[in-house]
């Protein structure tokens, strides 16, 4: 049974599996590989994965993840930009866990 929460240093890694994961399965095709690599240093490294998961703010709320088990099958960050106001910048899944309804745990959490 997949479950949602906020992540902890725990999950850095596995956030990192899975979002690489995820863009490489999205951009294929489309991005060069080239540009595919290096956005996945950019963007899903462990110095700014670690920090995002670490440091919370008013318009980032931190990363969420689904868990099976231990293991991270899904990521989603975002955060209120207001007081009614939520949005969502990132939701990765594992690409073999596609329609199970993760990705929808991931977004309630999110922007509830």
């Amino acid at each position: 049974m997949v479950h949602v929460q906020l992540a902890g240093d725990e999950h850095v890694e596995g956030i990192i599996r899975v979002c690489r994961a995820g863009y490489r399965d999205v951009s294929e095709g489309i991005l060069s590989e080239e540009t595919i690599k290096k956005n996945c240093e950019a963007y899903y490294n462990r110095v700014r994965i670690t920090t995002e998961v670490n440091a919370p703010t008013s318009r980032w709320g931190g990363y969420f993840v689904a868990l099976d088990g231990e293991a991270v099958v899904g990521a989603a960050g975002g955060g209120m930009i207001d007081d009614k106001t939520s949005r969502l910048y990132v939701i990765y899944l594992d690409p073999s866990r596609r329609n199970e309804g993760i990705g929808s745990k991931l977004l309630d959490a999110v922007t509830l």
